[in-house]
Formats: structure tokens, sequence, C-alpha cells
């Protein structure tokens, strides 16, 4: 019997693994994390590659998967697939080796601390400050741990407590643990974990940090943690 012959059917993990085994590639993934859609002239210029270079690469990510697009009139927008995409690039970005180059220059190392701190996760909060609502939601059995991630009956409660209402049941679970690459530590995915976000917006918590997936707390967001999970002085200083 031949090699050729001897392979066993079943999904090709070497082709997901070879679209991601280019920097640029890896590169627009990360970015995209911020759960907003694209073009390919700004991905470019994020990664510092042509035009015609980034609309390669993302002609494979789009063909491969992992990417789906939309146009609006001559433009092409790009985002990740599906929230599943998303946790999957955060995953093996928690995995994967830390890069020896440190930012050189004053601005690059504010924007990765900025990052460290607190942003999204395609449509979830993320870093220091995702790790610690997660953290603190566990603490006050509104998460439990023991048998899998599940929402308590409790947890329910609080969420309508703060008007948080959650979306039809689909096929994304309510709750999912999602492995933070900067703190090594969970955070809450999921369909609540996105319904949460999306307050913590819409409620005036928390803002973006120019144009990156960044957020910082605000005052207003400072005083709900404190009220509501009793955070204090565990995420980051609120911006004025």
């Amino acid at each position: 019997m031949s090699s050729h012959d001897a392979r066993i059917e079943g999904p090709d993990l070497a082709a997901l693994a070879a679209l991601l085994a280019d920097g640029t590639r890896a590169n627009f993934c990360l970015a995209l994390l911020d759960g907003r859609a694209w073009t390919a002239i700004q991905l470019a210029r994020h990664a510092g590659v042509a035009a015609s270079t980034a609309t390669g690469h993302l002609n494979l990510l789009v063909s491969g998967g992992l990417l789906t697009q939309e146009r609006q009139g001559r433009r092409r927008y790009v985002r990740l697939a599906d929230p599943d995409t998303a946790e999957l690039i955060e995953k093996l970005a928690s995995m994967a080796p830390r890069r020896a180059d440190l930012p050189r220059s004053l601005p690059a190392a504010n924007r990765s601390r900025a990052l460290a701190r607190a942003r999204t996760c395609y449509d979830h909060l993320a870093g220091a400050l995702g790790v610690a609502i997660t953290k603190a939601m566990t603490d006050r059995g509104l998460l439990d741990w023991e048998r899998g991630l599940t929402l308590t009956s409790a947890g329910t409660a609080w969420l309508a407590e703060l008007g948080i209402v959650l979306p039809p049941a689909t096929r994304r679970p309510p709750v999912r643990s999602c492995l933070d690459w900067t703190e090594r530590r969970p955070h809450l995915a999921g369909a609540v974990g996105a319904a949460l976000c999306r307050h913590t917006f819409d409620a005036g918590w928390i803002t973006r940090i120019g144009t990156s997936r960044a957020v910082a707390l605000t005052d207003a967001g400072e005083r709900a943690l404190k009220d509501h999970l009793g955070l204090a002085g565990e995420t980051q200083t609120p911006i004025k």
C-alpha cells in the first residue's frame, strides 16, 4: 500500500495551519479580532505591505474559511468568519511564543500596554479587564466552573438587573471560556460575553482607544464595576 493510499480521510488540519503560517496573514487575523470589518487597504497599512500583496493574502483567508467578505459599492470589506474563528485565533495566540523583539518606540510600548490592559476579542472583553470581570463574576457565584463553564441562576438575574437582554438561543453557547493571550487566564466569551461587552459600550463604561481594539475604562465604568462586581483599582486607570 502506498503512503498516499494509507492516508486517512478527514479534516485537512495542515491546510488550516498553512493559512496562519504566514506572518502577514496571521497579522491580519489578529487585527480583525476587534470585530470590525476592514478594507484591504486598511489591513495593508496596518501590516506594512503593498495593497496587491494584502489582496492576495485576503483571498486565501476568505477561500480558506477564516474570513468572510462583503461589498459596498467598489469596496470590499473583510471580517473574521464567526465568533468560533475569533476564539480560535485568540486561543492560538495564547499558545504562541512571545516575540523576542520588544516595542522599540514609546508609542508602540504604550499600544502594547493598552492592549494588555483591556481590549475587545471579536465581540467580548479581553485583557486584564476581561479576566478581572470573569473572576469577579465567578467569585460572586454568577458563573460556575464545576462541570464546565455555566451561567448560574444568580448570573441570569444579575444580567437582568443590568438590563442586559440575551439574544434568542442559537448554536453559539451562552457562555464559553476563552484563554486570554496576554493574561494566560480565561475570560468570558459566548453569547453572554458578547452581550456584556455590548452593554459596557452602550452604557459608556468603556470607550475605544483610537482605531485599535484597545479600550479604556471611563469614570462611569469604574463606578459601575465597583458597584456591580466589587472591582476597584484592579483593571486600569479610568480615562477622564
